[in-house]
Parts: structure tokens; sequence; C-alpha cells
């Protein structure tokens, strides 16, 4: 890991100890991700393109469609980097799986009401030079693979913390975890990174105005991979 990522995950160390849950050392999540990696290749051929476009330091929002809960993982094998996530706060209350998916970096969101302490952990950590990744969906798309309209607020913390966005189509997983079904299948996946995206803010344009039109033209690139 480089020296910029060992600092950025200090500081959010110290940070979290303070203001937030406790997140595993990088080290650790480290291995935990090497082990999923190989174990995810084993249950599901994954397919990765472009993941020349993933930059290798900086702030960074990745943005993708939702069709798992397996996503999160998938999306961010090729990312080198230290990862934060913000997930859906109803999570964080299931067995196990809540306790884990913060001790792996996930943030609480609360979708019905306005939260704002996932939002500013989330902008202190993108201009720190970390990685968020977001599903704008805000929950899993419709079960024939296709999405549902995305939610303002990737581009709207992209514009406030000024970094670029990855958008990421995930093509396939749909059929993977099917919400009629209790456990998952296995067949084929693919995983596309599209060039960065870089909101564009009008002159005098309001922010409001610009988030949405900016959210419609992100999820037309990750949809055109569908």
């Amino acid at each position: 890991m480089s020296e910029t990522a060992t600092n950025i995950a200090r500081k959010h160390r110290r940070d979290v100890s303070q203001n937030g849950p406790v997140v595993l050392p990088q080290w650790a999540l480290g291995i935990i991700r090497t082990t999923c990696h190989r174990l995810s290749h084993l249950l599901w051929p994954i397919t990765y393109q472009g993941v020349e476009h993933i930059p290798p330091s900086g702030g960074l929002i990745i943005a993708a469609n939702h069709q798992t809960y397996i996503d999160p993982f998938w999306i961010s094998f090729p990312v080198k980097r230290p990862t934060r996530y913000l997930a859906w706060n109803e999570a964080f209350h299931w067995p196990v799986v809540g306790k884990f998916i913060g001790l792996l970096g996930a943030w609480p969101l609360q979708l019905e009401k306005s939260d704002p302490t996932p939002i500013r952990r989330s902008l202190q950590w993108l201009r720190g030079g970390g990685v968020v990744v977001i599903f704008p969906e805000g929950e899993r798309g419709l079960p024939d693979g296709s999405m549902s309209k995305f939610k303002n607020g990737a581009v709207r913390m992209a514009l406030e913390a000024n970094v670029p966005i990855l958008p990421v189509t995930i093509r396939g997983a749909h059929r993977v975890w099917p919400r009629a079904y209790r456990f998952p299948r296995f067949t084929n996946i693919e995983i596309i990174y599209h060039p960065i995206f870089r909101v564009a803010q009008r002159q005098g344009e309001d922010a409001r105005v610009c988030a949405r039109r900016e959210s419609e033209r992100l999820a037309d690139i990750i949809r055109s991979s569908l």
C-alpha cells in the first residue's frame, strides 16, 4: 500500500475513533479483499473491463447501478486503495452482516430521512484523497436488471468535495440474487468501469438543478452498458 493510502487510513482511524464506527486496519482489509476476490472468482466467473480508468490517487466517488448485495465487494476488488461505502442503514441491524459491513468501512445511510453524519464523513474522506462507493438508485434495481431512477446524492457530493466520479456498470448480477430467492445463484457477471465523469456546473446554475441534470447524464452512461 502506498504512503498516501497509509496516511489516509491512519487519519481516518483517528477520526472514526472519536466520531464514528471502528473500521478494520488497512492490512486486514487487504487480506479480506484478496480472499473474497479469489472466492468470488471460484463461484462467479467475473469479467472486468475498463480497469485502466480507475485513478491511482485522489478523492474519488465510485457510482454504480445496484443489482445484488454483493455488488460493493465486486466493484472494489480492482480498486487498490482505502475505500468506504454508503450502505442502507437497515443492513446494519442484520445479524452478523451488520457488524461485518461496518468493520469493512461502510457507513449507514438513511434513505427515508436526512442524516448529515454519513455525508459529512464521506466528504471528509474524499477531501483527504479517499474513495467512496455509492449506489445512486438507493436500493437494488428492477428484477430484469434495469435501473431505478438515480437520486442526486453522488453528484451533489462530487460538487461539494470537488472530486470526479467513476461510473460503473454491473451486468448480469440480477440473476445472482433475485429478490424472490433466499440464497445466491451462480452465473457470469461483467463489471465495466467507464471513463472518469466530471460534474459540469454551468455558470450561474443552481446546485440542485445541476445535480438533477448531471445525475441523469451519469445514469445514461451506466445504463449504456446494460
